[in-house]
């Protein structure tokens, strides 16, 4: 198998565009887990408790899918190097662990979106539960 410095390259955007939506994520759910803070403070609800734990999960899985993106980057742009260097085996090797880091980053996204979607639709229950009681 022949692999051109290029290739590796090609992730490099779509990793960096993944990273800064990362990076989102956790931002939004930290802001969260502070004014949630700050509830439980004031009310010390154990709904808020547990909403906290949840979040504090979700934000251990976004740290491990930042960690997984940016070895990806990191091995994409070593091997390149590799490549530059005419070590053509061991880049295929690198390019093939970057691509798993970032299959491995992905697989952690898609859990915690499954995290996040499950605890909404617990958190909208209720209301549904209300409608229906009201029908």
């Amino acid at each position: 198998m022949k692999l051109n410095i290029e290739t590796p390259a090609l992730l490099f955007s779509a990793t960096t565009l993944i990273l800064l939506a990362y990076t989102n994520r956790f931002l939004t759910i930290a802001q969260l887990i502070r004014a949630l803070k700050k509830s439980y403070k004031s009310e010390e609800n154990k709904n808020i408790l547990l909403e906290i734990q949840n979040l504090n999960l979700r934000l251990n899985l976004i740290r491990a899918m930042q960690l997984m993106g940016v070895l990806c980057l990191f091995l994409s742009v070593l091997a390149m190097l590799v490549l530059f260097l005419e070590m053509h085996q061991l880049g295929i090797y690198l390019f093939a662990f970057s691509i798993l880091a970032l299959l491995v980053s992905l697989g952690i996204s898609f859990w915690e979106i499954s995290i996040s979607v499950n605890a909404l639709k617990l958190h909208l229950k209720d209301l549904e539960e209300e409608r229906e009681a009201s029908a």
